[in-house]
């Protein structure tokens, strides 16, 4: 049986692995599936080093896949489930994808992406939770083609995921790290890793998925306690009274959650609230954006002091973390570095600031050697390293005197939408696509419910006018180009957009006349 699995089988084979929507896997199932799955991958001609693309949606099947590509070696991208066909087929191709799994939900999209001419280079393709639709196989009958047998005992090639972020220039880019897949590292490696989620989530527990598993904290926070032993329940959309229900009927004792769904579940009504349990629960995480102070407090005093927040990236993973009886003392504060995270802060003229309360940017080194690259960027990999091993997030902040990490700003030009991270570059490369465009820029507002909002703000070529049919074709253009969240919920149009003397556009002073009169969080 695979390694990941064999001892929590052992142990308790006939309990329910992971559950969703339409049913659920008991970890002897979840064992048996997961062989057939690397076999029929194996048969396919899919192994070490190779990458998978999953648009797929919060589904059990997205766990055995998990489960197989860490035993087989290779490499996964599961994919925003919210981008537009010509998204999906930049990274198949980008990723050099020979397989694509697509959910049921996202079939047409899929179906799209793989006529386009770039994904020419996928080999298999399959359908999960609905019947073949053109290159799309049934992902059943593929799966069930797989024998039962296990890997070879020498296996030593890990597999894992490679997520997609977007960056400060144009398209996403992947992230690659040390799990990633496709070097000489035994799957015990990626035990020992699972091993320290135990500071976050208890082994053995019941974990809650009410976020899409696409994002690397969500990914995190489920499948990592999944190899200590963890189940997982999950929904493919987040419903805060639902949410509410789940932790009391399927006894969870951990979830992870963003800010908005913290809102969200505060305004449930009121009997819905009175009727809550939360007994089992024991660690709440949230992190992804700025939590408003009235908030956290708030989800405090309902479910006690079991509301922890962490800050990391993609690339970086966990940094710091700040339990809630910490931050009741310290709040505003994302908590101490971790155990194995230095944290290096950088002054204007590049020397480091070693006394506390004193901001700069904010370097980072892993002290297990745990770094990253972004896949075929190099000059983005070395934009974002001080030096090897050395990365920055781009945020600016400082400890103070008791260690405790602050940020003072961010990207500056990145927008929290609902705890998801918008960058405009993408967006502002195809609004520039118009002809009737001279110039633009994309800024966050702000948006009572999910804290900023895209706005888009665009200077006319002499030719075109400001007006309702110029700004439909402009909507229009994004909708074609643009996942829905990253689409402008709204277009300004200025005689000039304000510049410093080098040509870069002045944002901060875009921003201003939207932010006037509220109190930004970091």
């Amino acid at each position: 049986m695979p390694k990941l699995l064999d001892e929590i089988v052992a142990s308790h084979g006939q309990e329910v692995a992971v559950a969703d929507e339409f049913g659920q896997t008991t970890w002897l199932e979840l064992d048996e599936r997961t062989r057939r799955l690397i076999n029929a991958l194996k048969d396919a001609s899919i192994g070490p080093g190779d990458t998978i693309v999953m648009m797929i949606g919060n589904r059990r099947e997205c766990f055995e896949i998990f489960q197989a590509a860490a035993h087989l070696g290779v490499t996964y991208v599961p994919v925003n489930w919210h981008w537009v066909a010509d998204e999906l087929a930049y990274v198949i191709a980008d990723a050099d994808a020979k397989a694509v799994f697509a959910g049921h939900r996202f079939v047409n999209i899929a179906e799209e992406a793989l006529r386009d001419e770039r994904s020419r280079q996928v080999q298999l393709s399959l359908i999960i939770g609905g019947p073949p639709v053109g290159p799309l196989d049934d992902y059943e009958e593929f799966l069930t083609s797989g024998s039962t047998t296990d890997l070879p005992e020498d296996q030593q090639i890990l597999g894992g995921p490679m997520f997609y972020t977007s960056g400060t220039t144009g398209r996403p880019k992947g992230v690659r790290g040390a799990l990633s897949g496709g070097e000489e590292i035994p799957t015990e490696v990626m035990q020992l890793i699972a091993g320290s989620m135990g500071a976050y989530v208890p082994a053995g527990g019941r974990s809650l998925l009410v976020g899409p598993v696409y994002h690397s904290a969500q990914w995190a926070f489920t499948f990592m306690p999944m190899i200590n032993g963890s189940s997982v329940v999950m929904r493919h959309k987040f419903d805060a009274s639902e949410t509410i229900r789940l932790i009391d009927e399927e006894d969870i004792t951990n979830v992870h959650l963003v800010p908005t769904q913290f809102k969200r579940m505060l305004d449930v009504e009121k009997n819905i609230k009175e009727n809550f349990d939360g007994s089992t629960l024991q660690s709440v995480w949230h992190g992804a954006a700025p939590c408003p102070p009235p908030w956290k407090k708030a989800m405090l005093e309902w479910f006690g002091p079991k509301v922890h927040e962490y800050y990391g990236s993609t690339e970086g993973a966990f940094i710091s973390n700040i339990l809630a009886e910490d931050w009741i003392k310290k709040g505003g504060s994302v908590g101490k570095p971790v155990e194995t995270v230095e944290v290096i802060i950088i002054d204007d003229s590049g020397e480091r600031i070693e006394r506390p309360n004193e901001p700069g940017v904010l370097y980072f080194r892993n002290l297990l050697g745990m770094g990253f690259e972004y896949h075929k960027a190099p000059e983005k990999t070395a934009a974002a390293h001080l030096e090897p091993g050395v990365f920055t997030t781009g945020d600016i902040g400082y400890l103070d005197e008791d260690g405790y990490l602050w940020l003072s700003d961010r990207k500056i030009d990145m927008i929290i939408s609902g705890g998801v991270n918008i960058y405009p570059a993408e967006i502002e490369a195809v609004i520039a696509e118009h002809e009737g465009v001279a110039d633009v820029s994309v800024i966050g507002v702000p948006n009572e419910e999910f804290g900023e909002e895209v706005k888009a703000i665009v200077e006319c070529s002499d030719v075109f006018l400001e007006n309702a049919d110029f700004l439909k074709e402009l909507l229009q253009l994004c909708t074609k180009k643009l996942a829905g969240y990253k689409r402008p919920r709204s277009i300004d149009f200025v005689d000039e957009l304000p510049r410093t003397g080098t040509g870069k556009i002045l944002k901060r002073k875009l921003r201003e006349p939207y932010w006037e009169g509220y109190e930004r969080s970091i």
